[in-house]
């Protein structure tokens, strides 16, 4: 079934989808209707919809591309709803142009996550020329939707133009070399877009072009405050690149390079850009490969020199003891290094003494890590405690905020928006 056709399209299909001729009632409908009317009467201002389809608490139908025409009829013209969490639904194509009509008529609307929805690169398309003329959405979450380059390359269209849209998402939507190039273009001029997550994108050879034109983005742009590179197969040539843009950058403080292939070769020159660099906060290098020489040359870096550094996670970076220990010495004299998080490298007993020392003497709390000691018959192990930067980038806990501070510290101390 599809919307009524009674309102001019933003850029839609090639011909209008005709109403439905029998209205469809899901039951979440009814339920988010009534929670909605006991928000106004409590006078909230700024209601967030959740019709998240993963949610385990609230087991209903997902929503399809139909019923997301009702949702477009409800809040066209809702003054009381100003965000918008449809993910892990079946939406497709179909309600992705509703949504872009929601776009166009919501005036209200900042935040919009439509993440894992199965909308093509079509509906990218709609989505985007939607954003052309649209002056209040702030943050748009597209992850997981494979847009593919052609999606990918109106989103860069699109920036060049909008001016309201402050943080973007584009992970995991099968970006091409072509249109991960054009969005570093793009945001060379964009002055407003303060965060873009641009992971995984399907890049061929190995010849690390990415890092080129993103490292000349950061060159030039004096605004993107978070930027995510997760699996862009970086190697020690392209973090190089990334660090020589770093040296002249001064607005990003969060750094994303997480699920790469960087050794401790490439640690040498951002332990170096360490020294000098004054805004970075937060850097996720887990999954690497850094191993002990790379963890101590971030460890002199930061016991000596950086002070402006808060967070680092180098999970799963095949780091013995030896760099372990020294980076728990690095906190003992840096006072403003406040997270570290190091599941899934190699523990030693001098390692588990030395973190557990560190949590004793309350220099790293329980909640700005991912271990915590116990004894079993008098020798100190560590555990892995559900803690990181972006625990619940993907999934909700079953019970609980989804939102809290220790499983996504990195959205705590770099806060980009209201949402993860």
């Amino acid at each position: 079934m599809w919307g009524s056709g009674e309102e001019a399209a933003c850029a839609g299909p090639r011909s209008s989808p005709p109403a439905p001729t029998t209205t469809p009632n899901p039951s979440w409908a009814l339920a988010d209707g009534s929670e909605l009317d006991e928000e106004i009467e409590k006078g909230s201002e700024g209601i967030t919809l959740n019709i998240a389809g993963n949610s385990r608490l609230m087991p209903e139908e997902r929503v399809t591309g139909e019923d997301f025409w009702i949702l477009f009829r409800i809040l066209k013209k809702n003054p009381y709803i100003n965000g918008l969490d449809v993910r892990y639904n079946f939406i497709s194509d179909v309600g992705a142009y509703y949504a872009a009509r929601l776009l166009q008529k919501q005036h209200n609307l900042i935040y919009l996550n439509l993440m894992f929805n199965d909308i093509g690169p079509e509906g990218g398309e709609l989505i985007a020329k939607a954003l052309h003329k649209n002056t209040t959405l702030k943050y748009l979450r597209m992850t997981g939707n494979k847009i593919e380059n052609k999606g990918g390359m109106f989103f860069a269209a699109m920036l060049q133009i909008n001016s309201s849209l402050e943080k973007l998402d584009l992970g995991d939507c099968d970006l091409g070399m072509q249109s991960v190039i054009a969005l570093a273009t793009v945001l060379t001029q964009n002055q407003t877009i303060k965060g873009i997550n641009l992971n995984r994108p399907i890049l061929y050879g190995e010849q690390e072009e990415s890092t080129v034109h993103l490292g000349h983005m950061l060159k030039e742009n004096h605004c993107l405050v978070e930027l995510h590179m997760c699996k862009h197969n970086i190697k020690n040539w392209g973090i190089k690149q990334l660090c020589d843009a770093l040296y002249l950058n001064r607005s990003l403080r969060y750094l994303d390079v997480s699920c790469n292939k960087i050794t401790r070769d490439g640690m040498v020159c951002l332990a170096d850009v360490l020294k000098s660099n004054t805004t970075l906060e937060v850097l996720d290098l887990s999954f690497n490969r850094i191993e002990n020489a790379g963890a101590k040359y971030l460890s002199e870096t930061l016991a000596s020199h950086n002070r402006s550094l808060r967070a680092l996670s180098v999970v799963s970076n095949n780091i013995e003891g030896e760099g372990l220990v020294a980076l728990s010495e690095s906190m003992k004299t840096n006072p403003t290094f406040s997270n570290v998080y190091i599941w899934g490298n190699k523990f030693d007993e001098a390692t588990c003494v030395a973190y557990s020392d560190l949590i004793q003497m309350d220099r790293l709390k329980p909640a700005n890590t991912d271990v915590e000691p116990f004894v079993v018959d008098g020798h100190v192990y560590l555990a892995e405690v559900s803690n990181g930067l972006k625990k619940h980038y993907y999934w909700r806990p079953t019970y609980g905020e989804a939102c809290t501070n220790s499983p996504n510290a990195g959205f705590t101390l770099v806060p980009v928006g209201g949402h993860l």
